[in-house]
């Protein structure tokens, strides 16, 4: 069955939206992939050439860290050398925010408490507000105010919730409301509950993630398990898969984590058995080779099947728009359900990639 005939579990919730650069937040848009830099922001060339990786493994909006005047004074030429739209990540030094607006941020990622008093807020939301910049505030489990800390006892989901409502009290007495709201913190539970309270008390669009979720394994796991369960809620209008790794690799895991709920297309996807004892063919070399092979042609909204027997294979090889199911030594290629071609084992990998090229070719000429 190929994804665009699955539907998404639940209806969006309905917020206001958004532009960050050009690309909306929130509403009937659809939901975003972001990421963040992992270089010295100083070092532009680094980081420019990071972007460029992250926007070519899918990622549409990218946060920057701002820490330092110097890193403020280079901001511009990252801004301006992006092939998306930047957000600049402030925190403490009001003037940075102000640096990072004049130098082209399509949106600043602030927390208002920890920027000083309502005189350099109001200077913050003066200057966004002049040039239309959103504001992201973000609330961290692992940073929230001491007072709310020793009221709660600890960061607990309506501390949270508490914490981003002072937030964006604060903004909208100074009649901000360009606003979007995240609620992160390191466990899934919390991260699931903060979420689900604050979204019955207001409409701005909100940013997923799972923070300090972890290294590629259990981060991976962690994420797709809490933005997940909010998703499939129809909560969340961008998403951030935060991993100790590359940032290429949150990307493409954001992406899948959308298509697999039906919320974004795009791309490919490939169904694959896990392997077991009735497999006669080494299934975990056909089926990475095809997959390396398929990223290369680049084909979007499809379904591929590399199956290992004879048991499950023909089935899933049949529903797919392209498939193999694997026997003794040798393989079954279907298209559409019809089979095509039985090949030897080592042909698999080049005969499948030579029916999908052919199913590329035909999509683009079909599309001219």
């Amino acid at each position: 069955m190929s994804e665009q005939e699955v539907q998404p579990l639940a209806p969006r919730r309905q917020t206001r939206q958004i532009l960050v650069g050009k690309v909306p937040v929130g509403g009937d848009a659809p939901i975003t992939v972001q990421s963040m830099t992992k270089t010295d922001t100083r070092d532009v060339e680094a980081t420019v050439n990071q972007i460029y990786g992250y926007a070519n493994a899918g990622c549409e909006i990218v946060r920057v860290s701002v820490p330092t005047k110097k890193a403020g004074e280079v901001f511009h030429e990252i801004c301006d050398r992006s092939p998306i739209p930047v957000v600049a990540d402030i925190h403490f030094d009001y003037r940075l925010a102000l640096v990072a607006a004049d130098g082209g941020a399509a949106c600043l990622r602030i927390n208002p408490g920890n920027i000083g008093g309502q005189d350099r807020v109001k200077a913050v939301v003066d200057k966004a507000g002049s040039l239309g910049i959103p504001i992201r505030i973000g609330v961290n489990g692992g940073s929230l105010e001491k007072d709310l800390l020793d009221r709660f006892g600890t960061a607990t989901p309506e501390a949270m919730v508490e914490s981003a409502l002072r937030h964006i009290d604060v903004l909208e007495r100074e009649g901000f409301h360009d606003i979007k709201v995240s609620l992160k913190a390191s466990d899934v539970i919390r991260t699931v509950q903060a979420y689900r309270l604050l979204a019955k008390q207001v409409d701005y669009p909100f940013h997923l993630g799972i923070t300090e979720a972890g290294t590629p394994f259990g981060g991976t796991i962690r994420s797709s398990v809490g933005m997940g369960i909010l998703l499939a809620e129809g909560l969340g209008d961008t998403i951030r898969v935060s991993l100790t790794g590359e940032g290429e690799d949150e990307c493409r895991v954001g992406h899948e984590m959308l298509r697999s709920l039906a919320l974004r297309s795009g791309g490919f996807r490939m169904v694959s058995c896990p392997s077991c004892g009735r497999v006669q063919i080494d299934l975990n070399r056909v089926a990475n080779e095809i997959e390396e092979g398929l990223k290369l042609i680049n084909h979007e909204n499809i379904t591929y099947a590399v199956m290992g027997c004879v048991v499950n294979g023909p089935g899933e090889a049949k529903d797919a728009d392209l498939g193999v199911a694997g026997g003794a030594g040798e393989g079954l290629i279907y298209r559409k359900g019809e089979l095509i071609r039985k090949v030897k084992e080592e042909d698999l990998v080049p005969a499948f990639l030579e029916e999908a090229r052919k199913v590329k070719a035909e999509a683009d000429a079909a599309k001219a």
